[in-house]
Protein backbone atom coordinates (compact mmCIF):
# COMPACT_ATOMS: atom_id res chain seq x y z
CA UNK A 1 0.00 0.00 0.00
CA UNK A 2 0.97 3.38 -0.93
CA UNK A 3 0.60 6.04 1.16
CA UNK A 4 -0.93 9.72 -0.66
CA UNK A 5 -2.72 11.03 1.24
CA UNK A 6 -6.50 11.45 2.29
CA UNK A 7 -9.75 14.11 3.10
CA UNK A 8 -11.03 14.74 6.17
CA UNK A 9 -14.08 17.22 7.19
CA UNK A 10 -13.59 19.50 8.81
CA UNK A 11 -10.04 20.37 8.50
CA UNK A 12 -8.60 19.43 12.25
CA UNK A 13 -7.60 15.95 11.67
CA UNK A 14 -8.21 14.48 15.57
CA UNK A 15 -5.84 11.57 16.24
CA UNK A 16 -8.91 9.68 17.48
CA UNK A 17 -10.01 9.68 13.41
CA UNK A 18 -6.85 9.13 11.93
CA UNK A 19 -6.17 5.97 14.00
CA UNK A 20 -9.45 4.67 12.59
CA UNK A 21 -9.08 6.05 9.07
CA UNK A 22 -5.81 4.30 8.75
CA UNK A 23 -6.84 0.91 10.75
CA UNK A 24 -9.47 0.78 7.88
CA UNK A 25 -6.42 0.90 5.37
CA UNK A 26 -8.47 3.65 3.08
CA UNK A 27 -5.19 5.66 2.32
CA UNK A 28 -4.97 4.50 -0.64
CA UNK A 29 -4.57 6.81 -3.81
CA UNK A 30 -7.34 9.58 -2.36
CA UNK A 31 -7.11 12.78 -3.77
CA UNK A 32 -8.46 15.74 -3.07
CA UNK A 33 -11.29 16.16 -5.53
CA UNK A 34 -11.97 19.24 -7.61
CA UNK A 35 -14.22 21.81 -5.89
CA UNK A 36 -14.06 20.22 -2.95
CA UNK A 37 -12.73 21.63 0.50
CA UNK A 38 -10.54 18.90 2.33
CA UNK A 39 -7.02 18.55 4.24
CA UNK A 40 -4.44 16.92 2.60
CA UNK A 41 -1.86 14.91 4.56
CA UNK A 42 1.41 14.28 3.51
CA UNK A 43 3.25 10.95 3.72
CA UNK A 44 5.88 12.20 6.62
CA UNK A 45 2.31 13.08 8.47
CA UNK A 46 1.02 9.97 8.06
CA UNK A 47 4.35 7.98 9.32
CA UNK A 48 5.15 9.84 11.78
CA UNK A 49 1.50 9.27 12.87
CA UNK A 50 2.12 5.84 12.48
CA UNK A 51 5.24 5.43 14.65
CA UNK A 52 3.20 7.39 17.70
CA UNK A 53 0.84 5.00 17.36
CA UNK A 54 3.01 1.80 17.30
CA UNK A 55 5.15 3.01 20.46
CA UNK A 56 1.59 3.37 22.44
CA UNK A 57 0.76 -0.16 21.09
CA UNK A 58 4.35 -1.08 22.53
CA UNK A 59 4.21 0.36 25.44
CA UNK A 60 0.56 -1.56 26.18
CA UNK A 61 2.73 -4.81 26.44
CA UNK A 62 5.62 -3.47 28.80
CA UNK A 63 5.08 -4.40 32.65
CA UNK A 64 4.76 -1.09 34.55
CA UNK A 65 8.39 -1.94 35.93
CA UNK A 66 9.83 -1.43 33.22
CA UNK A 67 7.79 1.65 31.51
CA UNK A 68 8.87 3.58 35.29
CA UNK A 69 12.56 2.62 35.04
CA UNK A 70 14.55 5.21 34.55
CA UNK A 71 17.53 4.67 31.52
CA UNK A 72 21.32 4.36 32.87
CA UNK A 73 22.21 7.91 32.58
CA UNK A 74 25.81 7.23 31.94
CA UNK A 75 24.79 4.81 29.22
CA UNK A 76 22.20 6.71 27.53
CA UNK A 77 25.51 10.16 27.65
CA UNK A 78 28.21 7.62 26.31
CA UNK A 79 25.56 6.32 23.59
CA UNK A 80 25.39 9.61 22.77
CA UNK A 81 28.67 10.34 22.08
CA UNK A 82 29.12 7.69 19.68
CA UNK A 83 26.19 8.30 17.66
CA UNK A 84 27.76 11.90 17.66
CA UNK A 85 31.49 10.74 17.13
CA UNK A 86 29.90 8.45 14.41
CA UNK A 87 29.08 12.02 12.44
CA UNK A 88 32.42 12.95 12.17
CA UNK A 89 32.44 14.93 15.16
CA UNK A 90 35.33 15.14 17.51
CA UNK A 91 33.69 13.91 21.18
CA UNK A 92 35.69 13.61 23.93
CA UNK A 93 33.89 11.03 26.64
CA UNK A 94 34.40 11.60 29.71
CA UNK A 95 31.02 9.97 31.05
CA UNK A 96 31.48 5.90 31.71
CA UNK A 97 32.99 4.98 34.48
CA UNK A 98 36.01 2.70 33.09
CA UNK A 99 39.50 2.56 33.57
CA UNK A 100 41.30 3.46 30.58
CA UNK A 101 43.58 0.68 31.36
CA UNK A 102 43.77 -2.81 29.86
CA UNK A 103 43.69 -5.59 32.35
CA UNK A 104 47.11 -6.67 33.84
CA UNK A 105 48.82 -9.51 31.25
CA UNK A 106 48.92 -11.75 34.14
CA UNK A 107 45.52 -11.64 34.94
CA UNK A 108 44.49 -12.30 31.14
CA UNK A 109 47.42 -15.33 31.30
CA UNK A 110 45.95 -16.86 34.28
CA UNK A 111 42.36 -16.63 32.15
CA UNK A 112 43.66 -18.02 28.70
CA UNK A 113 45.40 -21.57 31.00
CA UNK A 114 41.90 -21.52 32.68
CA UNK A 115 40.59 -21.62 28.89
CA UNK A 116 43.18 -24.61 27.89
CA UNK A 117 42.61 -26.59 31.08
CA UNK A 118 39.36 -27.36 30.64
CA UNK A 119 37.92 -24.36 32.72
CA UNK A 120 34.67 -23.88 30.24
CA UNK A 121 31.76 -25.39 31.70
CA UNK A 122 28.92 -24.38 33.91
CA UNK A 123 30.21 -22.95 37.56
CA UNK A 124 28.05 -23.67 40.80
CA UNK A 125 25.93 -20.62 41.27
CA UNK A 126 27.60 -18.77 44.16
CA UNK A 127 30.99 -18.94 42.61
CA UNK A 128 34.09 -21.77 42.24
CA UNK A 129 35.11 -22.64 45.45
CA UNK A 130 38.72 -21.68 44.95
CA UNK A 131 37.31 -17.95 43.89
CA UNK A 132 34.94 -18.15 47.40
CA UNK A 133 38.34 -19.43 49.04
CA UNK A 134 40.43 -16.14 47.56
CA UNK A 135 37.60 -13.35 48.31
CA UNK A 136 36.95 -15.11 52.03
CA UNK A 137 41.02 -14.36 52.76
CA UNK A 138 41.44 -11.33 50.53
CA UNK A 139 38.09 -10.11 52.88
CA UNK A 140 40.13 -10.94 56.57
CA UNK A 141 43.74 -9.71 54.95
CA UNK A 142 42.75 -6.50 53.36
CA UNK A 143 39.85 -5.43 54.96
CA UNK A 144 39.43 -6.94 58.63
CA UNK A 145 36.25 -8.75 57.35
CA UNK A 146 35.36 -12.11 58.59
CA UNK A 147 33.13 -13.92 55.80
CA UNK A 148 33.79 -17.45 55.32
CA UNK A 149 33.71 -18.79 52.04
CA UNK A 150 29.78 -20.37 52.94
CA UNK A 151 29.26 -16.34 52.76
CA UNK A 152 30.52 -15.55 49.51
CA UNK A 153 28.47 -15.11 46.40
CA UNK A 154 29.93 -14.34 42.89
CA UNK A 155 27.92 -12.77 40.62
CA UNK A 156 28.43 -11.22 37.25
CA UNK A 157 29.46 -8.07 38.16
CA UNK A 158 29.16 -6.04 41.32
CA UNK A 159 25.78 -4.14 40.04
CA UNK A 160 23.86 -8.04 40.22
CA UNK A 161 25.45 -8.05 43.63
CA UNK A 162 23.49 -5.64 44.62
CA UNK A 163 20.55 -6.21 42.82
CA UNK A 164 20.72 -9.55 44.21
CA UNK A 165 20.20 -8.51 47.68
CA UNK A 166 17.11 -5.93 46.89
CA UNK A 167 15.33 -8.93 45.50
CA UNK A 168 16.40 -11.42 48.47
CA UNK A 169 15.72 -8.56 51.25
CA UNK A 170 12.83 -6.20 50.20
CA UNK A 171 9.25 -6.20 50.68
CA UNK A 172 7.18 -3.88 48.88
CA UNK A 173 7.11 -0.75 51.10
CA UNK A 174 10.89 -1.40 52.51
CA UNK A 175 12.96 1.65 53.22
CA UNK A 176 15.95 1.70 52.07
CA UNK A 177 18.24 4.87 53.00
CA UNK A 178 20.70 6.05 50.18
CA UNK A 179 23.44 8.12 50.95
CA UNK A 180 23.62 10.79 48.12
CA UNK A 181 24.87 11.59 45.57
CA UNK A 182 24.52 8.16 44.93
CA UNK A 183 25.78 5.54 42.23
CA UNK A 184 22.78 5.90 39.53
CA UNK A 185 21.81 2.72 39.28
CA UNK A 186 21.25 2.41 43.09
CA UNK A 187 17.38 3.58 43.36
CA UNK A 188 16.23 2.20 40.45
CA UNK A 189 17.18 -1.26 41.51
CA UNK A 190 15.38 -0.50 44.99
CA UNK A 191 12.28 0.14 43.11
CA UNK A 192 12.46 -2.72 40.99
CA UNK A 193 12.12 -4.87 43.80
CA UNK A 194 9.14 -2.87 45.72
CA UNK A 195 11.13 -0.85 48.04
CA UNK A 196 11.10 2.85 48.65
CA UNK A 197 14.20 5.01 48.31
CA UNK A 198 14.75 7.47 51.01
CA UNK A 199 17.97 9.80 49.58
CA UNK A 200 20.07 11.43 52.65
CA UNK A 201 21.52 14.38 50.70
CA UNK A 202 24.98 15.75 50.95
CA UNK A 203 26.39 18.78 49.35
CA UNK A 204 29.62 20.00 48.17
CA UNK A 205 30.09 22.08 51.34
CA UNK A 206 30.29 18.47 53.47
CA UNK A 207 32.74 16.89 50.65
CA UNK A 208 28.94 14.80 49.81
CA UNK A 209 29.47 12.86 52.67
CA UNK A 210 26.28 12.66 55.00
CA UNK A 211 26.52 12.98 59.02
CA UNK A 212 25.71 10.48 61.00
CA UNK A 213 22.82 12.84 62.66
CA UNK A 214 21.29 13.07 58.88
CA UNK A 215 21.61 9.28 59.17
CA UNK A 216 20.01 9.04 62.47
CA UNK A 217 16.95 11.53 61.23
CA UNK A 218 16.34 9.48 58.57
CA UNK A 219 15.55 6.26 60.03
CA UNK A 220 11.83 5.22 60.49
CA UNK A 221 10.37 2.06 61.36
CA UNK A 222 10.46 0.88 57.78
CA UNK A 223 13.81 1.44 57.20
CA UNK A 224 15.24 -2.37 55.61
CA UNK A 225 18.56 -0.86 54.91
CA UNK A 226 21.27 1.68 54.29
CA UNK A 227 23.11 2.32 50.61
CA UNK A 228 26.01 3.83 49.92
CA UNK A 229 29.82 3.53 48.41
CA UNK A 230 33.37 4.87 49.53
CA UNK A 231 34.88 5.42 47.84
CA UNK A 232 31.70 6.86 46.33
CA UNK A 233 30.50 7.23 42.81
CA UNK A 234 29.63 9.79 41.09
CA UNK A 235 31.53 12.29 44.09
CA UNK A 236 34.79 10.27 44.50
CA UNK A 237 34.36 10.91 48.46
CA UNK A 238 36.12 8.74 51.27
CA UNK A 239 34.27 8.21 54.38
CA UNK A 240 37.19 8.06 57.13
CA UNK A 241 37.67 5.27 59.83
CA UNK A 242 36.17 7.77 62.87
CA UNK A 243 33.24 8.86 60.16
CA UNK A 244 32.31 5.42 59.50
CA UNK A 245 32.66 4.74 63.40
CA UNK A 246 30.36 7.63 63.79
CA UNK A 247 27.67 6.06 61.43
CA UNK A 248 27.97 2.55 62.82
CA UNK A 249 27.57 3.52 66.08
CA UNK A 250 24.32 5.34 65.34
CA UNK A 251 22.89 1.91 63.32
CA UNK A 252 23.78 -0.52 65.76
CA UNK A 253 21.09 -0.14 68.19
CA UNK A 254 18.66 -0.38 65.03
CA UNK A 255 18.66 -4.63 64.65
CA UNK A 256 16.81 -4.24 61.87
CA UNK A 257 18.76 -2.25 59.54
CA UNK A 258 20.97 -3.92 57.35
CA UNK A 259 23.93 -2.47 55.62
CA UNK A 260 25.22 -2.44 51.97
CA UNK A 261 28.59 -1.22 51.52
CA UNK A 262 29.93 -1.17 47.71
CA UNK A 263 33.78 -1.02 47.80
CA UNK A 264 34.06 -1.17 44.04
CA UNK A 265 36.61 1.00 44.33
CA UNK A 266 38.24 0.07 47.12
CA UNK A 267 41.53 -0.01 45.07
CA UNK A 268 41.60 3.69 44.06
CA UNK A 269 41.49 5.38 47.06
CA UNK A 270 44.04 8.02 47.88
CA UNK A 271 44.06 8.33 51.29
CA UNK A 272 46.50 6.10 53.56
CA UNK A 273 43.54 3.28 54.13
CA UNK A 274 40.58 2.15 53.03
CA UNK A 275 38.09 1.33 55.66
CA UNK A 276 35.27 -0.93 55.69
CA UNK A 277 32.16 -0.69 57.87
CA UNK A 278 31.57 -4.23 58.59
CA UNK A 279 35.17 -3.99 60.08
CA UNK A 280 33.35 -2.70 63.32
CA UNK A 281 31.93 -5.31 65.89
CA UNK A 282 28.87 -3.66 66.43
CA UNK A 283 27.47 -3.81 62.39
CA UNK A 284 29.53 -6.76 61.41
CA UNK A 285 26.49 -8.89 61.62
CA UNK A 286 24.36 -6.57 59.06
CA UNK A 287 26.91 -5.86 56.79
CA UNK A 288 26.85 -6.88 53.32
CA UNK A 289 30.49 -6.13 52.16
CA UNK A 290 29.90 -5.73 47.71
CA UNK A 291 33.23 -5.71 45.75
CA UNK A 292 34.61 -6.52 42.26
CA UNK A 293 36.80 -6.50 39.48
CA UNK A 294 36.26 -3.89 37.19
CA UNK A 295 37.92 -1.36 38.55
CA UNK A 296 40.97 -1.89 40.77
CA UNK A 297 41.60 -4.67 38.39
CA UNK A 298 40.54 -2.94 34.83
CA UNK A 299 38.46 -5.92 34.40
CA UNK A 300 35.06 -3.90 33.68
CA UNK A 301 34.39 -6.19 30.62
CA UNK A 302 34.65 -9.50 32.70
CA UNK A 303 31.36 -8.77 34.52
CA UNK A 304 32.86 -10.39 37.75
CA UNK A 305 31.66 -9.00 40.98
CA UNK A 306 30.66 -10.43 44.38
CA UNK A 307 29.28 -10.15 48.06
CA UNK A 308 30.29 -11.19 51.79
CA UNK A 309 26.67 -11.70 53.51
CA UNK A 310 25.21 -12.96 56.98
CA UNK A 311 24.81 -16.83 55.95
CA UNK A 312 20.85 -16.25 55.63
CA UNK A 313 21.26 -13.24 52.95
CA UNK A 314 24.08 -15.30 50.98
CA UNK A 315 21.88 -18.31 50.66
CA UNK A 316 18.81 -15.90 49.72
CA UNK A 317 21.14 -14.25 47.35
CA UNK A 318 22.43 -17.36 45.45
CA UNK A 319 18.88 -18.50 45.70
CA UNK A 320 17.75 -15.65 43.48
CA UNK A 321 20.65 -15.49 40.89
CA UNK A 322 20.07 -19.58 40.41
CA UNK A 323 16.93 -18.34 39.26
CA UNK A 324 18.14 -15.41 36.62
CA UNK A 325 22.13 -16.09 35.35
CA UNK A 326 23.56 -19.02 37.80
CA UNK A 327 26.78 -18.87 38.20
CA UNK A 328 29.77 -16.41 36.46
CA UNK A 329 32.22 -17.32 33.85
CA UNK A 330 34.05 -20.17 35.12
CA UNK A 331 37.72 -19.09 33.55
CA UNK A 332 36.93 -15.68 34.36
CA UNK A 333 36.51 -16.94 38.28
CA UNK A 334 39.59 -18.75 37.77
CA UNK A 335 41.38 -15.79 36.74
CA UNK A 336 39.58 -13.72 39.69
CA UNK A 337 40.98 -16.09 42.07
CA UNK A 338 44.45 -15.36 40.60
CA UNK A 339 44.54 -11.80 40.57
CA UNK A 340 43.16 -11.76 44.18
CA UNK A 341 46.11 -13.33 45.04
CA UNK A 342 49.13 -11.73 43.07
CA UNK A 343 51.26 -9.39 43.48
CA UNK A 344 49.20 -5.21 43.17
CA UNK A 345 51.97 -3.69 41.38
CA UNK A 346 49.52 -3.13 38.33
CA UNK A 347 46.61 -1.50 40.35
CA UNK A 348 48.94 0.44 42.48
CA UNK A 349 50.78 2.25 39.17
CA UNK A 350 47.04 2.87 37.61
CA UNK A 351 45.72 4.74 41.01
CA UNK A 352 49.21 6.57 40.39
CA UNK A 353 48.35 7.61 37.46
CA UNK A 354 44.30 8.36 38.25
CA UNK A 355 46.08 10.66 40.65
CA UNK A 356 48.19 12.51 39.09
CA UNK A 357 45.31 13.39 36.46
CA UNK A 358 42.75 14.10 39.09
CA UNK A 359 45.39 16.65 39.95
CA UNK A 360 45.52 18.21 36.57
CA UNK A 361 41.69 18.10 36.09
CA UNK A 362 41.20 19.93 39.32
CA UNK A 363 43.39 23.08 38.36
CA UNK A 364 41.85 23.28 35.16
CA UNK A 365 38.20 23.29 36.29
CA UNK A 366 39.16 25.92 38.92
CA UNK A 367 39.90 28.18 36.84
CA UNK A 368 36.41 28.42 35.24
CA UNK A 369 34.42 30.70 36.55
CA UNK A 370 31.13 29.54 38.67
CA UNK A 371 32.65 26.24 39.01
CA UNK A 372 32.39 24.91 42.43
CA UNK A 373 35.66 22.06 42.95
CA UNK A 374 36.74 20.02 45.89
CA UNK A 375 39.13 17.40 45.89
CA UNK A 376 38.04 14.20 46.05
CA UNK A 377 40.06 11.61 47.72
CA UNK A 378 39.12 8.27 45.21
CA UNK A 379 37.52 6.62 42.64
CA UNK A 380 38.38 8.58 39.03
CA UNK A 381 35.38 11.41 39.33
CA UNK A 382 35.55 14.93 39.73
CA UNK A 383 31.66 16.47 40.89
CA UNK A 384 31.51 19.77 40.18
CA UNK A 385 28.69 22.03 41.67
CA UNK A 386 27.69 24.31 38.29
CA UNK A 387 24.30 25.27 39.98
CA UNK A 388 26.02 29.18 39.46
CA UNK A 389 25.36 28.95 35.25
CA UNK A 390 21.57 28.32 36.18
CA UNK A 391 19.13 30.52 34.18
CA UNK A 392 22.29 31.68 31.74
CA UNK A 393 22.10 31.45 27.41
CA UNK A 394 24.11 31.80 24.68
CA UNK A 395 21.51 33.05 23.24
CA UNK A 396 19.65 30.39 21.79
CA UNK A 397 20.53 27.76 24.91
CA UNK A 398 18.90 28.51 28.23
CA UNK A 399 20.66 26.44 31.16
CA UNK A 400 17.97 25.65 33.77
CA UNK A 401 19.15 22.67 35.36
CA UNK A 402 22.25 20.30 35.14
CA UNK A 403 20.47 18.08 32.49
CA UNK A 404 20.55 21.40 30.34
CA UNK A 405 24.21 21.72 31.20
CA UNK A 406 24.83 18.78 30.18
CA UNK A 407 23.40 18.73 26.90
CA UNK A 408 24.48 21.89 25.78
CA UNK A 409 28.43 20.84 26.94
CA UNK A 410 27.52 17.81 24.64
CA UNK A 411 26.14 19.76 21.57
CA UNK A 412 28.47 22.78 21.28
CA UNK A 413 32.35 21.26 22.91
CA UNK A 414 31.59 17.85 21.97
CA UNK A 415 32.18 16.67 25.45
CA UNK A 416 30.56 13.90 26.70
CA UNK A 417 29.72 14.44 30.92
CA UNK A 418 26.54 13.18 33.19
CA UNK A 419 23.52 15.25 34.61
CA UNK A 420 24.11 15.06 38.41
CA UNK A 421 20.34 14.40 38.31
CA UNK A 422 21.53 11.35 36.84
CA UNK A 423 22.97 10.89 40.95
CA UNK A 424 20.65 12.76 43.22
CA UNK A 425 22.28 15.90 42.80
CA UNK A 426 20.59 18.38 39.89
CA UNK A 427 23.66 21.32 40.77
CA UNK A 428 26.71 19.03 39.60
CA UNK A 429 27.64 17.48 36.91
CA UNK A 430 30.20 14.04 36.76
CA UNK A 431 33.39 14.07 34.79
CA UNK A 432 35.37 11.01 34.67
CA UNK A 433 39.12 11.38 34.00
CA UNK A 434 39.36 7.64 32.63
CA UNK A 435 41.19 9.49 29.72
CA UNK A 436 44.71 10.44 28.77
CA UNK A 437 45.92 13.87 30.03
CA UNK A 438 45.92 15.13 26.77
CA UNK A 439 42.17 14.41 26.09
CA UNK A 440 41.34 15.82 29.56
CA UNK A 441 42.79 19.15 28.96
CA UNK A 442 41.74 19.62 25.65
CA UNK A 443 37.65 18.46 26.97
CA UNK A 444 38.32 20.81 29.56
CA UNK A 445 39.39 23.91 27.70
CA UNK A 446 36.67 23.23 25.45
CA UNK A 447 34.47 23.26 28.24
CA UNK A 448 36.01 26.56 29.48
CA UNK A 449 34.99 28.34 25.89
CA UNK A 450 31.61 27.01 25.79
CA UNK A 451 30.35 28.23 29.30
CA UNK A 452 32.38 31.55 28.51
CA UNK A 453 29.21 31.62 25.99
CA UNK A 454 26.90 31.52 28.86
CA UNK A 455 25.57 35.03 29.81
Amino acid sequence: MQFLGFIIRPKIVSFARFKKVITCGILENTFLPQGKRGFFVSRKFIYQSISVMAETIKNTMLSDRILNMTESATLKMTQLARDLRAQGNDVISLSIGEPDFDTPQHIKDAAIKALNDGWTKYTPVPGLPVLREAISQKFERENGLEYAPSQIVVSNGAKQSISNIAQAMLNPGDEVIIFTPYWVSYSDIVKLAGGVVIPVQAGIEQDFKVTPDQVQNAITDKTKLVLFSSPCNPTGSVYTKEELNGIAAVLAPHEHIYIISDEIYEHINFTDAHCSIGAFPSVKDRTITVNGFSKGFAMTGWRLGYMGAPPAIAKACAKHQGQVTSGATAFGQVAGAYALKSDLGPTEAMKAAFEKRKHVVIELLQQIPGFKVNNPKGAFYIFPDISNYFGKSDGTTTINNADDFSMYILNTAFVSIVSGSAFGDDNCFRLSYAASEEQLREAIGRIHEAVSRLH
